[in-house]
């Protein structure tokens, strides 16, 4: 595991900044998510890992407040959210990163980083691109501000959307992210790729002032250098809680399946 993944305060966990109590999601009948359970503390690093459809992407788009879920309840900062992310305010920060990285190919890099606050702040243009710079900085990207998405690595591009996701607005310090959803963030990227977007992950949560994050991953490596605390979801429950240091000690039968990819078990495979 990497050593840049710091185990948090324990004091810091004494209340929690995410809860999912009891939530269900089902799409066209088919039921994703069964009453699940899921807390996020403040210097949490989570990867929620399990096979394909069992709804992992789903639960980050029901903490980023993208869905509403069928049943149950979602506090954030213990304040239960009615409604999506735009019919109230959290409490605090939460960003996501998308798998595709949903940026804009007719916008530069600079205004897809500075998107939010070119719309909705007052600050001078000029601000804006400072702060971007420095985002970029962070990123390890300096001087690409004035090219476009097309000119830019499958690898550069989701570094791209990182800025994005950390850009802070100094008008309004209360709506800087605090928590950090990825999904997928190391999809189809070759192994240094690969590397170089986990070590920033776990970089920004220590430097970049997101102080937690949850992860959807099937990238071995990327669960082990970035976790600290991995929830197994199958069947629309958590199956298995541990940390990545338990993964080659457990007996749990579908944690050994899911990482020996073996095709006989208990998980059954997408047809």
């Amino acid at each position: 595991m990497n050593d840049a993944v710091n185990q948090p305060d324990s004091s810091a966990q004494t209340e929690p900044l995410i809860e999912l109590r009891g939530v269900s999601k089902a799409y066209d009948g088919r039921v994703i998510l069964d009453e699940i359970d899921l807390t996020i503390y403040r210097g949490d690093a989570i990867a929620i890992i399990g096979p394909s459809g069992t709804g992992k992407s789903t639960t980050l788009r029901l903490i980023s407040g993208l869905e509403m879920p069928d049943a149950g309840e979602i506090y954030i900062q213990g304040q239960r959210r009615v409604g999506l992310v735009e019919d109230s305010k959290d409490p605090i920060g939460i960003t996501m990163v998308f798998q595709n990285t949903a940026l804009f190919d007719s916008l530069t890099v600079d205004e897809n980083v500075g998107f939010s606050l070119y719309q909705h702040s007052r600050l001078p243009r000029r601000k804006i691109r400072d702060l971007v710079a420095q985002k970029l900085e962070m990123v390890g990207l300096p001087g690409i501000s004035d090219l476009y998405p097309a000119a830019l690595s499958g690898g550069m591009r989701k570094r791209v959307s990182f800025a994005r996701a950390i850009m802070e607005n100094p008008e309004n310090p209360a709506s800087n992210p605090e928590v950090i959803l990825y999904d997928e963030p190391t999809a189809g990227l070759d192994p240094i790729a690969s590397t170089l977007i986990e070590d920033l992950i776990t970089t920004l949560r220590c430097d970049g002032g997101c102080s937690s994050y949850a992860i959807v991953t099937h990238q071995d490596s990327t669960i082990r250098r970035t976790a600290q605390r991995i929830l197994f979801i199958y069947h629309g429950k958590v199956q298995w809680e541990g940390g990545a240091d338990q993964i080659d000690q457990t007996d749990h039968p579908m944690v050994r399946q899911f990482f020996s990819g073996q095709t006989t078990g208990p998980i059954q495979a997408a047809s």
